[in-house]
């Protein structure tokens, strides 16, 4: 190498990122979906946090490489979806147990926010490819029917619609996740994976 020091850019870390949002859409689907009874919030929880670890470290190497839009997301769903969902699950379960009363709308508001920002962002996932911006529409529709079932707006059987929603997320997640990760590997399309909507 003529003693010269060759610096490696670190490899793409999404799929990863992706596997971690699968893990809490597939999850999410099973409790809001009743696939699961409320006992398992505690260990959904415990997951949601391994996914927080997943998608930190994402975030923070796609912001160092210039990804805006990916870094920027992934930083809030590590915050969000999963450092918060995770912490909370753990203790809405032991407050229930326990006796404890506690007002839970308030969580229907933080959702708002993260509902108004997803819309916002959503434009900029349309320069990205077509299994991604399917994600991120998946995500616009569970997200608004979280908030306000969790506000009271609208009763608890519309988290149905949550639950389905995550479920595409979740699922094609997995897909976008493998088709990064073979594609890469074998340096050619084995997966399709179909360029954006807008280039």
């Amino acid at each position: 190498m003529n003693g010269t020091n060759v610096v490696k850019e670190w490899a793409n870390p999404t799929p990863a990122g992706l596997v971690a949002l699968a893990v809490a859409c597939f999850g999410f689907f099973a409790l809001l979906s009743g696939k699961v009874e409320a006992s398992a919030m505690p260990l959904l929880g415990i997951w949601l946090l391994g996914g927080f670890i997943v998608q930190l470290v994402v975030a923070l190497i796609d912001l160092k490489g210039g990804n805006t839009t990916g870094g920027n997301t992934f930083l809030f769903f590590c915050a969000f979806f999963m450092f918060v969902s995770g912490l909370e699950m753990v203790f809405k379960f032991n407050a229930v147990s326990t006796g404890l009363k506690i007002d839970s709308h308030i969580d229907g508001w933080a959702w708002a926010a993260l509902t108004l920002v997803m819309w916002a962002w959503t434009p900029a996932y349309f320069k990205s490819p077509a299994i991604l911006t399917l994600i991120i529409i998946a995500l616009d529709v569970a997200l608004p029917f979280i908030c306000l079932t969790d506000m009271g707006v609208l009763p608890a059987t519309y988290k149905i619609i949550s639950a389905w929603a995550l479920l595409v997320a979740g699922i094609a997640g997995v897909y976008l996740s493998a088709a990064t990760i073979v594609n890469t590997a074998f340096d050619k399309e084995i997966y399709p994976n179909p360029g954006p909507i807008i280039k």
